[in-house]
Order: structure tokens, then sequence, then C-alpha cells
């Protein structure tokens, strides 16, 4: 039995409205107004992304950022990215309309759906990969100073990567996933970090991974 099963993907924004039509439109899913958030919805449940609100710009180079398949740079920038390094790799860095980071990888052939990867900063890749490779129940593959999960059941981009940078983490991270769990135990008892318990406004823990990286768990039997 794993630890944890993969959930959604969770996305902060100072303008729920103006993220969700771009990320919306970036990663091929439907967004919907719910209350003060946006969700951003797919073919499966594991497909979604709510955009939430919070009051902190982008101050710093994100931790956490999506790689998305398109068939050109040209058309993620029309959606209202700019660029930031468009020669420099086999990929392109852009920002979103809030500055924060996001690669394209360029494609013949694009699906509907197109979250390619999700990128993690670390500085540690083997170490945080295997572990989240155990909670996940996933392969872990290496490859220079690049780490990274594949074959998670449920996960529907292709892995969670994990790069090596010198720099240690400063903020919280702007972008984060939920699992489910059938017990919480299984994740402290492994080295998460409970951040904060459930109370009256939200019914998942906060946990920060032996990284510092957030990520959100829901206990459901049974998973």
């Amino acid at each position: 039995m794993t630890a944890a099963s993969f959930r959604q993907l969770c996305l902060d924004a100072n303008d729920v409205e103006a993220m969700g039509r771009f990320w919306g439109a970036a990663l091929g899913l439907q967004s919907e107004r719910r209350d003060e958030e946006v969700l951003l919805r797919g073919p499966t449940p594991q497909h979604s992304v709510w955009v939430e609100p919070v009051p902190e710009p982008v101050t710093v180079k994100q931790r956490v950022h999506l790689d998305v398949n398109a068939r050109g740079v040209d058309d993620v920038l029309a959606l209202g990215a700019t660029p930031v390094d468009l020669d420099s790799f086999k990929w392109r860095v852009l920002k979103d309309p809030e500055g924060g980071e996001l690669c394209v990888f360029e494609r013949e052939e694009v699906g509907d759906y197109r979250l390619y990867e999700v990128v993690v900063d670390s500085v540690d890749p083997v170490r945080i990969a295997i572990w989240w490779g155990d909670v996940l129940g996933g392969t872990v593959q290496h490859e220079d100073e690049w780490s990274w999960v594949e074959g998670v059941a449920g996960m529907p981009f292709d892995a969670l990567v994990f790069g090596w940078v010198p720099e240690p983490k400063t903020v919280k991270n702007r972008i984060h996933w939920d699992v489910t769990t059938p017990d919480l135990g299984l994740l402290t008892g492994a080295g998460a970090t409970v951040l904060r318990e459930p109370d009256d406004s939200i019914d998942w823990t906060v946990l920060a991974d032996p990284e510092g990286n957030e990520f959100c768990a829901v206990v459901e039997e049974g998973v």
C-alpha cells in the first residue's frame, strides 16, 4: 500500500479570473468560477487545477513550475505570457501573467490536455524524488542533475521532476499538489511535517515534504 494517491494541483493567484483564463487555455482545461476560487476541470478529477486567491505577489523565482506542451511558443504568448528565454534550451522559458515561470515544449502533435510535467527546484533531487516515489508509488529515474517520479497511478501528467538548484527555499510555493491518504500517519511517519491541521475553515491537513514543499492531504478510507 502506498502512503498517498495523487489528487489534484493548486495554484495561488492575485487575480483568479485572469489566471484561470490563462491557465485554462494553456492546459486545455475548462474554467469554472467557484466562489472566491476558479476550478479548471478536465476529463478526470485528477486533472483538476484549483486557482486560489492570495494577497502576496510573486517576489522570487518559483520553486515549482509547470511544463506545458504547445504547437508553438507563440500560442502561449498570445494567451498573455511574456518571454524570458527563448533560445538557451530545447524548451522556451516564459512567465505567466503574474510573473510565475513556466516552460513550453513545442510539439508537432499536441493533445487537448497539455500539462507535460510539474517541476520542483531541489537542493537534493535524488533524495526528494525517492521520497515522493515511495509516497506515491511511482518509478524514480535519475539523469545528471535531474530526478523524476513517473508512472504514478492517476497522475495525469508525465512526471514529477526535481532539478538541482543551490539556493534554499525561502517563501511558500505558489503551486502545490494535493494527495489523498488512508492514514495521515503514513505521511508523517515517512518524514512529512504538519503545518496546519483541519479546523472550521478547512477539512484537509497542510504538510511539508522533507525539503519544505507544501502539499495538502485529505484522509479517505480505502485509498
